[in-house]
């Protein structure tokens, strides 16, 4: 009995010794074992917050007073916002939310000294009025893009600014304050802003997945040889490889939108053509990106360990999961570098906001951009021979 456990132990460190020896040969997955870990833990350490600073806020401010002044400095002093733009029009405010140009406006009417003073009827926007015997008292608005949930809930602190500070004087009970009006998502349900932001993140991660192991595959299931023999060009081995997926990825929009709509009454606000030609962008920059990946490694694993890579940072630093605006600068560079903090934007835009695309062209451009650079890369990084 001791011998044949002897053995046992015997072909289990051999094994084990074999399997050590091929991870130290394999120098990428080597270096996945250790960089994943070590440069997320840093990246994400750094980078995640959930506290919201720095929203970019716009200013309409019609009072021109001592009085919209000071509520202006509070606001800024909070560190909550920073005004970004003035407007100076209801219209033009509302058109600039719209857009994504900014989170939110601070929203002061002509006469808000006197509101201030005296508890004056206040006229609400969309109709809603607010009667000097209502406990309400607001003197102004903040005007906020409900569905950012996360920054919505923020600046709702911002409502009950040092009023009593204002006019130098106490005011009766209760203290006037601003209202706030939250556009696109006045419930503040949260399907509204995960269905589609996880459009976004199941795109990531089935589009470069798909593509990460193409070329890997042909190497592993000696298809390869094939290949060399045939006279296709190498940009054309990467369109090819593209194109079928780009359908499986329209295929699950549809799905996701459909679900979306059906199931959690997500609102698609914007038009079809619109949607479907900023889907088809980051469908394109994804396959880009597996495409480039599927020529830098030589195993399917290392193409899974890679998607894994790229995906963690689409999904923590893209703004699915957390604030874009509360991240430090060097994390929002980063996010930057990926399509997915692009359609992020896009598709939340065109979703929930209406936004159009000439409103959101530096962002479409990236992405056409980075399709075309990942498929030049790709073309140029393969090699059409037997390694």
């Amino acid at each position: 009995m001791r011998v044949n456990a002897m053995s046992s132990l015997l072909r289990i460190r051999a094994i084990v010794s074999k399997e050590l020896r091929q991870l130290a040969r394999d120098r990428m997955t080597f270096g996945m074992i250790v960089m994943i870990p070590l440069m997320q833990l840093m990246l994400f350490g750094y980078a995640i917050n959930t506290d919201v600073r720095h929203v970019p806020a716009g200013l309409l401010d019609l009072s021109q007073s001592s009085y919209s002044r000071y509520l202006t400095a509070a606001a800024e002093a909070s560190q909550a916002v920073d005004f970004t733009r003035v407007y100076h029009s209801l219209t033009e405010a509302e058109q600039a939310i719209t857009q994504g140009e900014v989170k939110a406006v601070l929203y002061l009417p002509a006469d808000m000294g006197r509101r201030l003073l005296s508890h004056a009827d206040f006229p609400g926007n969309n109709g809603y009025a607010y009667p000097s015997q209502s406990p309400v008292q607001p003197v102004g608005q903040w005007l906020v893009d409900g569905s950012d949930t996360m920054v919505a809930a923020s600046l709702r602190a911002l409502r009950n600014l040092p009023f009593t500070e204002v006019a130098g004087q106490a005011y009766r009970q209760p203290v006037p304050h601003l209202a706030l009006v939250e556009y696109f998502n006045p419930e503040q349900r949260s399907a509204v802003n995960i269905v589609p932001g996880m459009l976004a993140i199941i795109l990531t991660m089935t589009m470069i997945m798909f593509t990460a192991a193409a070329i890997v595959r042909e190497r592993e299931h000696g298809n390869m040889e094939f290949l060399i023999n045939t006279p296709i060009h190498t940009i054309e081995l990467m369109l090819g490889k593209v194109v079928p997926y780009i359908l499986v990825g329209l295929i699950q929009v549809v799905i996701i939108l459909l679900i979306g709509h059906l199931v959690f009454l997500v609102p698609i606000r914007g038009g079809l053509i619109t949607l479907f030609t900023a889907a088809l962008l980051f469908i394109s920059a994804s396959l880009a990106i597996g495409l480039v990946i599927s020529t830098l490694t030589r195993t399917q694993l290392q193409a899974m360990q890679m998607t894994v890579f790229i995906l963690m940072p689409s999904i923590l630093l893209s703004g699915f999961m957390f604030p874009y605006d509360a991240m430090p600068e060097p994390a929002q560079w980063i996010a930057e570098a990926l399509p997915a903090t692009h359609f992020m934007r896009l598709i939340r835009g065109i979703i929930l906001r209406d936004a159009s695309l000439t409103g959101q062209t530096a962002d479409m451009l990236w992405l056409l951009m980075f399709t075309l650079i990942g498929l030049v890369f790709a073309s140029r990084r393969f090699k059409k021979r037997l390694d």
